[in-house]
């Protein structure tokens, strides 16, 4: 392609490698100063939003400032209109391959934050659905910027686009369970109902959870084996997170009999109450004679054990009934068990006439 370059002055030469020159000169300097600023700002942090400037300052590629500053020293040329436009199209080219590269950066800038921020929290978000969030974010940010290259050169990407658009939905319906589940994974990651290492309840299912990963979840059930749930199936039900209670509230009855006094039936519910507030851990809620029952009369007692570990609060309740059991002994109230009192009537002997 003839450029018409081989006539021009030389005053344009020169003028064309000064802008040139001091545009990539610039460029450089720009870079440095930036790297320079956001590591200081950033203060050491790799995931942190400050560090974002920096980490694409130090990827960005130097051959695309340096094609880019080509671009702009050749404006001091009087080119053809078609070697100009093949000079923005080549200038183009280079600005898309570097947002690609910078998109790139960003998708892993992203993954690897997340991770550090759900470890952090103390919820490890699971490696493997990360990874696959980041294949699919940088294969769709790559396909887009493809088809924007091709345009850009000329090239009819309708045709291309309608294809992929057939073919994407016949491997949609091809692969509707797998996508379902992947999906199902990204809610998961995305809104954490629940991480590795949680105790969950689902249904007639309760374990913990040991791995989610891009089409299922593996949970160690109470009984020892390891149960294969797809994730579309736990994203569509209720589910139980029994490791982000902060207390428990428990609540009980207790009945006695009918033949308790009035005055004993006073003393229970203070018994009760000592009781609960005896133990450390505990914050007493409430207790009271709540109703007749059919063959008690019954005492209703709230507390809170605040540790959401099972054994501490089995440990305290158990305290709990063995003060009460002793109390109300030396009380001498009487715990009720189901009774039924039979009335027989006899009918008077009829004496022969």
């Amino acid at each position: 392609m003839d450029l018409n370059v081989e006539l021009a002055p030389a005053e344009v030469w020169v003028r064309a490698l000064i802008i040139a020159g001091s545009t990539f000169a610039a460029f450089l300097g720009m870079r440095a100063v930036g790297r320079l600023v956001s590591h200081r700002w950033s203060g050491g942090d790799e995931v942190s939003m400050r560090a974002m400037p920096a980490r694409l300052l130090d990827h960005t590629s130097i051959w695309v400032p340096a094609l880019l500053s080509l671009w702009a020293g050749s404006l001091a040329f009087d080119l053809r209109s078609e070697a100009e436009t093949a000079l923005q199209a080549v200038a183009v080219l280079a600005a898309i391959l570097q947002v690609a590269l910078w998109g790139t950066d960003l998708v892993a800038f992203w993954a690897e934050r997340y991770r550090a921020r759900s470890t952090a929290e103390g919820a490890a978000a699971t490696a493997s659905t990360i990874f696959a969030v980041r294949f699919v974010a940088t294969i769709t940010l790559w396909a887009l910027l493809l088809l924007l290259a091709l345009d850009n050169v000329g090239i009819e990407v309708t045709t291309l686009v309608a294809g992929l658009g057939i073919g994407g939905i016949a491997v949609a319906l091809a692969a509707q369970s797998v996508l379902g589940d992947l999906f199902a994974s990204l809610a998961i990651v995305i809104d954490q109902p629940f991480v590795e290492g949680d105790f969950i309840v689902t249904g007639d299912i309760r374990g913990t959870v040991e791995k989610v990963g891009v089409k299922t979840t593996r949970i160690r059930s109470l009984d020892g084996e390891q149960l294969v749930i797809p994730n579309n199936d736990l994203v569509s039900s209720r589910i139980h997170n029994y490791k982000r209670m902060e207390e428990r509230r428990i609540l009980f009855t207790i009945g006695v009999e009918y033949g308790t006094t009035a005055e004993q039936m006073e003393l229970a519910p203070r018994l009760i109450r000592e009781a609960i507030e005896a133990q450390d851990g505990v914050r007493f809620d409430r207790v009271h004679f709540r109703a007749f029952g059919d063959f008690s009369l019954n005492i209703e007692a709230v507390y809170f054990v605040l540790s959401p570990d099972y054994a501490v609060f089995m440990q305290i309740h158990q305290a709990v009934n063995m003060q009460i059991l002793r109390t109300f002994r030396d009380a001498g109230i009487a715990f009720a068990f189901p009774t039924q009192t039979v009335h027989v009537m006899r009918e008077a002997a009829i004496e022969a006439p």
